[in-house]
């Protein structure tokens, strides 16, 4: 719900009331726009023709079971047509080698949900090592944010009696031995930060009740998110606790006794510990050890010799203009390191020894495609899964050890004909002189006539790099019936590293809009397509970038698909987790900053007699994260300037959209033929 404003400012904005949540008028005006969405785009045969084909791709048992390796056992979280909210199961590594592969199945949350009369959407499991019995399983109503802990039984395949649990909130529990956990929750009137995250962890012992639990920490109200967790490596078992003051601004504490030992790093950096290892991911520059080094470097030095005071480091990695960290994995003996040159990946083993840290490529590994290392037991083996992804190639799932060739496992199917089509990748020049990388998917032979249906993704935002992957909905949706779809690696992402994010933070937020800008111009120049023809889509900080799109270049778009967006950047700060996000985009309830935030701020910039791309708006009901009443008060502000403009709230679904495949495929239907039948050429262009 919306926090009471004064009358003067809730006389600025008409549509506040819609920001009531649950209210039955709010409720009323979503039912009545959901069923003009659905009489305008779902009402013929070829809509439930795609929504059909969607749904069976989502529900397919020829998906990848990815799994996680718990002691002896594999375990996967598995969604198809008969099991819509999914099953929890496990199997051995030789079972799953197979293409039939025998499961266990620990829980079955559509029967658990019908004998509790709930709706429940699986948030994960958290099962004790070493035997992995006693697990902590996270469940929440409709996919929020907010979820529940319960303690689970995976041997006796039962819900423990009087076990750990915890109520309904946004927060989590993690196990520190058998009898003790931590728990970081809403605990009541103060326990929460004003992003309405835990500001409180505790420790809580088994038989007693969590208002008895002990304080470990507590953070400020102003800070985002408080935690604490248990790292039981054998020899070498810590606790932490981490306190996050905002996005990319963190502080991390060893426990030891009673007393917590800082980290005395950039709160910048992104910190790790592996056994005696202590793993540093700059994000600006630092002056150490007689040393500087530069932002979206990855430094590693011994833990103990760094809480001695020393401050020598080995540099894992060192970024250039065109590359940067996308990530790493720890073996048992190495460090897998996933290197984006261009937004290609590059996968090397690094080996610590007397003389410091070896390199070499990972063995085997592909040098084409979307790849991903992740370690299968770093407690005791050197194996890792590897994913293998790209636009039209399906994805591949293989499994490999440092100094052999990787196997495959699993592969998907084809879900749709990718016969004829390629992936390019192009640049364009934004409007500081800026190359932004974007992906293309078209026919090989793609005639250039600037009459191609074209749907531009984007995101943006919070070092989130867009990279290549098989995505069989977007394949089915949009790539078989002709259309070109483009991927823009625009400012604001990761995809260079903390620079490309940074260079698109609160004042310069506008430059992620002028490098998509830059991108659809580019489309339009080489002809590729054409402004008639060119739709957008995003969500999230992405649904932003799309409202932006929209209110600052309408003359480059035709039609644009705006998904649980944020819009009124007056208001988001005020509404449930958006004030996490002011390191992103500034405090608009300091002059000097809404200053340049009322320039993005599509909910205030859109104009009445502007002659904007058709517009569909989603979001969900369920969604904790970034308030619905952002979609809904920008569609009435549209709706009562006489745009062209749609609106489809889903009851549940959560930040996600949807809860279960069924919500998934219709949302993801709407979506594609709405820009299918605003983009698609009319018969007299194609005519001969």
């Amino acid at each position: 719900m919306s926090q009471q404003l004064p009358a003067a400012e809730a006389a600025d904005d008409p549509y506040l009331w819609l920001e009531g949540v649950t209210d039955s008028q709010a409720l009323e005006w979503v039912k009545q726009r959901n069923a003009e969405s659905e009489q305008a785009i779902a009402a013929g045969a070829e809509f439930k023709a795609l929504e059909r084909d969607l749904k069976a791709i989502l529900d397919s048992d020829a998906k990848i079971p990815y799994v996680q390796k718990m002691g002896e056992h594999y375990y996967n979280f598995w969604k198809d047509q008969k099991h819509q909210r999914g099953l929890w199961r496990r199997t051995t590594l030789a079972e799953y080698r197979k293409d039939s592969p025998q499961w266990e199945v620990l829980i079955d949350l559509d029967a658990l949900n019908k004998a509790e009369g709930e709706n429940w959407v699986w948030h994960g499991a958290d099962c004790l090592k070493p035997d992995y019995t006693r697990c902590l399983i996270s469940l929440s109503r409709g996919g929020a944010d907010a979820d529940v802990t319960r303690e689970f039984d995976s041997g006796k395949k039962e819900w423990i009696k009087d076990g750990f649990f915890r109520p309904e909130a946004k927060g989590g529990l993690g196990w520190i031995d058998q009898d003790r956990v931590y728990v970081y929750t809403d605990f009541g009137p103060g326990s929460l930060t004003s992003s309405g995250y835990p500001r409180q962890v505790k420790e809580w012992r088994r038989g007693t009740p969590m208002s008895e639990a002990k304080l470990v920490y507590e953070g400020l109200e102003s800070d985002l998110y408080i935690a604490a967790g248990h790292d039981d490596t054998p020899g070498f078992e810590r606790d932490y606790v981490s306190r996050a003051l905002a996005f990319y601004n963190n502080e991390l504490y060893l426990r030891q006794g009673e007393g917590l030992v800082k980290i005395e790093a950039p709160n910048s950096a992104n910190k790790s510990i592996h056994r005696e290892w202590l793993l540093l991911e700059l994000r600006e520059p630092w002056e150490v050890g007689g040393k500087q080094w530069q932002p979206g470097s990855l430094l590693a030095t011994k833990l103990d010799s760094f809480l001695a005071g020393k401050r020598d480091f080995d540099a894992l990695f060192e970024p250039s203009e065109t590359t940067s960290l996308d990530g790493f994995s720890a073996t048992r003996h190495h460090l897998l390191l996933n290197v984006m040159d261009d937004v290609k990946n590059r996968l090397f083993v690094l080996t610590p020894g007397a003389d410091g840290w070896a390199r070499e490529p990972l063995k085997g590994a592909p040098s084409v495609g979307r790849l991903s290392a992740t370690a299968v037991d770093p407690d005791h083996s050197d194996a890792y899964f590897l994913t293998v992804s790209d636009f039209i190639t399906p994805t591949r799932l293989m499994l490999g050890a440092v100094g052999e060739a990787p196997q495959q496992l699993k592969a998907l199917p084809s879900f749709f004909d990718a016969t004829g089509l390629q992936v390019s990748q192009h640049f364009a020049t934004s409007k500081d002189g800026t190359r932004v990388p974007y992906f293309q998917v078209a026919s090989k032979d793609l005639p250039l006539n600037g009459r191609h249906p074209t749907l531009l993704y984007g995101y943006g935002g919070f070092e989130v790099s867009l990279t290549p992957s098989y995505s069989a909905s977007a394949g089915r949706g949009w790539l078989s019936r002709g259309g070109v779809y483009v991927i823009a690696n625009i400012r604001g992402g990761g995809e260079y590293g903390p620079r490309w994010h940074q260079a698109a933070l609160k004042q310069n937020r506008l430059r992620a809009y002028e490098d998509f800008a830059a991108v659809a111009q580019d489309l339009i120049d080489r002809k590729v397509t054409g402004k008639a023809h060119l739709g957008i889509q995003g969500g999230s900080n992405g649904g932003l970038l799309v409202g932006n799109m929209v209110t600052l270049y309408p003359d480059l778009f035709e039609a644009a698909v705006c998904q649980v967006p944020l819009l009124d950047m007056k208001r988001y700060n005020k509404l449930l987790a958006g004030a996490s996000w002011m390191a992103e985009y500034g405090d608009p309830d300091k002059s000097e900053e809404w200053d340049f935030i009322r320039h993005f701020s599509p909910y205030h910039n859109v104009e009445p007699g502007q002659d904007y791309p058709a517009m569909l708006f989603t979001t969900s009901t369920r969604d904790d994260r970034v308030h619905p009443g952002h979609a809904r008060k920008m569609m009435a502000r549209m709706m009562e300037q006489g745009h062209e403009v749609l609106y489809y709230e889903n009851i549940e679904g959560g930040h996600g959209g949807a809860a279960d495949n069924s919500q998934a495929a219709h949302m993801q239907a709407l979506a594609y033929a709405f820009l299918w039948q605003r983009l698609a050429p009319k018969t007299e262009e194609t005519a001969p």
